[in-house]
């Protein structure tokens, strides 16, 4: 990672998830702002982040399977092309219903971008270093809640919400520009369909599956309700929420980072240790939400926890996929879009129950818990394989003929 062009490459992989990163969540502070320029109500607008998530889930495996026989370059310059399209798109929209498609259809690259810019990563770099690799392309992703999202929201509440989309579409094609001119073009054998396909009949996959869809869930629990959980509950003003914001940002990039270091010196360890520490964290803020200093602290270190998670599962359904990690990368894309929506609904149901804003985080506590349980299987499981005998060459018989 210390040459030049590796590190180049990598940057444009940043830039690209910097894009997408600041196209997904900006919505969530604009969304007021799109439902009065529109005529519907905040609800109703709410709806385009499910679209969008949709188009992320639904995107992630169609698009990777479609172009699974094509270059990986070739592959990241349509997809973020493809995503710029779809931000001009939603810049133009007429009226709510074309906005609600074009979010659909904005989303659908995403996963397939960072399955297929994992990959990329991975091979730029030796084993050592592949989960490493991987972190700086999330790290734009990251980045993008610390600086992309609140300057983006801010933009769009003093200009217009079709500005920040046409400027992401911008991001979006610097980033495919830059993927094309510095990212090689790697020779490989073309990918089978059946060979990708193949991967998902190890249950070591769907395990990894599973911990991003209910560990990661425990994030989103929280976070799809931080508004108004540190107004009402820790007693923020409104005005305060997108500082808080940037510190969620920079809890997110610090795990990413600090999961790539660890994860690719010990990797189950790494998801051990960040689930234990979600459970800790979610159950703490329970009680932290009650203060202003503590709720901060929290706020960082949450996140932090969450996204350590990222790396290492990366690696790891890489690595579990073996010559056929495409579509299984992709699919852990999948799987936190759907952790987004899990985690979500389940922590609005206690809130709808009449438990208090800062009743998602037992949820979280919850969710963590589980994930760690899933976690803990995969890696006896793990365990339980290495100790099996391995038939000698002359325990094999001979064939006949």
């Amino acid at each position: 990672m210390s040459f030049g062009p590796v590190r180049r490459a990598l940057l444009a992989l940043a830039i690209g998830g910097f894009g997408i990163g600041t196209g997904e969540f900006v919505i969530l502070g604009l969304l007021p702002n799109v439902a009065g320029d529109l005529g519907v109500s905040i609800p109703s607008a709410g709806h385009l982040v499910s679209a969008y998530a949709l188009g992320v889930v639904a995107g992630a495996p169609l698009l990777t399977i479609a172009t699974v026989r094509l270059s990986r370059k070739t592959v990241l310059v349509g997809l973020m092309t493809a995503f710029a399209l779809g931000n001009f798109a939603s810049a133009a929209a007429p009226n709510f219903d074309t906005l609600l498609v074009a979010r659909f259809l904005t989303g659908l690259p995403h996963g397939a971008f960072f399955g297929a810019g994992s990959v990329v990563a991975a091979g730029l770099v030796g084993p050592a270093r592949r989960t490493a690799a991987m972190s700086v392309m999330f790290m734009g992703l990251t980045v993008a809640n610390v600086v992309g999202v609140p300057l983006t929201t801010l933009l769009g509440q003093h200009t217009s919400w079709r500005l920040v989309f046409a400027l992401v579409a911008v991001i979006g094609l610097v980033a495919a520009l830059a993927v094309l001119l510095v990212v090689p073009a790697v020779h490989a054998e073309p990918a089978s369909l059946r060979h990708e396909l193949s991967v998902f009949a190890k249950p070591q996959v769907w395990l990894a599956l599973g911990i991003a869809t209910i560990g990661g869930g425990a994030l989103f629990a929280t976070f799809s309700y931080i508004t108004p959980m540190m107004t009402h509950v820790a007693g923020y003003a409104e005005s305060s929420v997108t500082l808080l914001l940037v510190l969620f940002g920079l809890g997110m990039t610090a795990g990413n980072a600090i999961g790539a270091r660890l994860a690719d010196k010990a990797l189950m360890p790494t998801l051990y240790g960040a689930l234990a520490a979600e459970v800790v964290i979610a159950g703490a803020f329970l009680v932290t939400s009650y203060s202003e200093v503590a709720a901060a602290v929290t706020i960082f270190l949450f996140p932090a926890t969450s996204l350590a998670l990222l790396p290492p599962l990366q690696m790891r359904i890489i690595s579990l996929a073996g010559g056929a990690p495409n579509l299984a990368a992709a699919s852990i894309q999948a799987a936190f879009n759907i952790a987004n929506s899990l985690g979500a609904f389940l922590g609005g149901l206690t809130i709808a129950a009449g438990f208090g804003y800062d009743s998602p985080n037992a949820v979280a506590a919850g969710l963590a818990v589980l994930g760690l349980g899933i976690a803990l299987t995969s890696g006896r499981l793990d365990r339980r394989r290495a100790q099996l005998p391995v038939p000698s060459a002359e325990a094999v018989p001979a064939e006949v003929g």
